[in-house]
């Protein structure tokens, strides 16, 4: 009967390992296959939030380059419309000028543009030149006038300026062949030429009250006749 008993112990302890083996299997086994799946999640999980990053940081990146393209073609444009501005003002200055040359042009042409006739008021005449524009020369004169013929007078020194003005000729590079009455108070008649040159000239002044001498006419001799 102990041998019996024995054997039956033994079988059921036998019986007990072994399903205490296949637990301990089935519990490795589990075990192995939560941390596997822990491991595949956190895997999952940190590749995800390292791809959300780089998204991000790519997203940034792009933002920031968007940006600074922009701001360059913003200054591009600020600069272009600068540029068209200082050439736009800078044309409008140039117009301006170009507008007062133009004007001022005009004016001396204006001045400048004598009515010339053939002949005069003798054969010795070439030509006489008037203009419409002559102004009188301006005095250092004050009070009541009265005609001098002194080479020593302040007059006779305005009537040369008037000789000047209305031929061109400058009063230091000036003959003055002779200054006379031109037959009525207040007038004056000068042969001059120009030192070194045969051409001749009779200019013919009146006198402004106020404002000096003023030419009336200037006559082109054909021969100096008071040489």
């Amino acid at each position: 009967m102990k041998n019996d008993y024995d054997s039956l112990n033994e079988g059921t302890r036998s019986r007990l390992t072994a399903k205490r083996r296949k637990t301990n299997l089935i519990l490795n086994s589990l075990i192995i296959i939560v941390v596997l799946l822990i491991g595949i999640v956190s895997f999952n999980i940190f590749f995800s939030n390292d791809e959300g990053a780089a998204d991000q940081n790519e997203a940034a990146a792009e933002k920031e380059n968007a940006g600074a393209s922009q701001g360059k073609k913003a200054d591009s444009k600020e600069a272009e419309k600068k540029d068209e501005n200082e050439a736009s003002g800078k044309n409008a200055d140039e117009e301006s000028e170009s507008d007062e040359a133009a004007e001022e042009t005009k004016e001396d042409e204006e001045v400048a543009d004598p009515i010339v006739t053939e002949g005069g008021s003798d054969a010795n005449v070439k030509q006489t030149i008037e203009n419409p524009e002559w102004k009188p020369v301006g005095t250092t004169q004050s009070g009541e006038h009265n005609t001098v013929f002194d080479q020593n007078a302040v007059d006779w020194q305005e009537m040369i300026l008037a000789y000047s003005y209305a031929t061109g000729i400058d009063k230091n590079n000036m003959t003055v062949w002779w200054n006379e009455n031109g037959g009525a108070p207040n007038t004056a008649v000068g042969t001059i030429s120009e030192k070194g040159n045969d051409q001749t000239f009779r200019v013919t002044i009146e006198w402004a009250e106020g404002e000096g001498w003023k030419p009336v006419k200037v006559e082109e001799l054909i021969q100096n006749d008071k040489r």
